[in-house]
């Protein structure tokens, strides 16, 4: 019981002395940690955060028993083990930091991103797309935003030619070099194709996709680029934007979907990616 009150008591001189400043320093603590779990949510960084949670107790534990060669080790290993969160965690700080350099305008000084170039390579892919769903000839088709792309360009081969559906016709025509690749648009030029894409993390992706939706949905992750992709096996269209696809789109479906309108993420109100009801 003395224990019990004591701890009462200390609590009610923390909130007796608690101020609006201790409140958002409380609430900016919490808000960091909670973006930290979603972004280890459904990855095999859950797991790792559960043993360094165990190596942390079994060190507290160590200090308090008085364990002098344990309490030696943990002390001395904690340079190794910071250098070994680091790396075990790159993918998620890295995925940390381009969300946070996407928020508002910040990144947005250093992106060549132009809205009437982009909704011209849109209607030119649009048009490319109905004819290759038609004859079910795979496509995989990157638009450039805010963040660069490239990175996966330069996987690729060099084109920096103007778009045009039968320019887009021709990359994935079956008997072409540069077929199974991904075309990469910015603006209204196609400045690569054949590039490989990132695919997910496994843990991500919960449905059974082929490889060219994998990669799209990768790349949404990766960046802020907008993805259409021809299935080769159905001739569907899909639409794939911050990690959400939207199938089996046929041409009508896919100008309600992918619009001309200035774009924004995942939004029904300016009708550019709206989510089916």
């Amino acid at each position: 019981m003395t224990a019990i009150t004591d701890f009462l008591r200390q609590l009610n001189e923390v909130v007796h002395h608690l101020g609006w400043v201790e409140v958002i320093d409380v609430a900016v603590v919490a808000f960091v940690v909670y973006q930290l779990l979603r972004l280890l949510r459904g990855t095999q960084g859950t797991q790792i955060l559960v043993g360094l949670v165990l190596l942390a107790v079994v060190g507290v534990l160590a200090t308090q028993l008085n364990l002098v060669l344990l309490s030696w080790l943990f002390k001395n290993a904690g340079f190794f083990i910071l250098i070994g969160v680091i790396v075990m965690f790159q993918p998620e700080l890295r995925r940390a930091l381009d969300q946070i350099g996407r928020l508002g305008t910040l990144g947005r000084p250093l992106s060549s991103y132009s809205t009437s170039l982009y909704s011209q390579a849109i209607s030119e892919s649009i048009r490319a797309v109905e004819r290759l769903s038609a004859r079910k000839i795979g496509a995989l088709i990157a638009f450039e935003r805010d963040v660069g792309l490239e990175d996966y360009a330069a996987t690729g081969v060099k084109i920096n030619g103007e778009i045009s559906a039968e320019f887009l016709q021709s990359i994935f025509y079956p008997h072409s070099p540069l077929h199974d690749g991904a075309v990469i648009v910015r603006g209204n030029r196609i400045i690569a194709a054949g590039c490989l894409l990132p695919l997910p993390e496994e843990g991500l992706v919960r449905e059974r996709l082929g490889t060219r939706h994998r990669a799209a949905l990768g790349l949404s992750l990766a960046s802020d680029a907008l993805v259409l992709v021809v299935s080769e096996e159905t001739g569907a269209i899909s639409v794939v934007e911050e990690g959400k696809i939207i199938r089996n789109l046929d041409g009508d479906g896919l100008r309600r979907v992918v619009s001309v309108k200035v774009p924004g993420p995942l939004s029904n109100g300016n009708g550019f990616l709206g989510r089916r009801k």
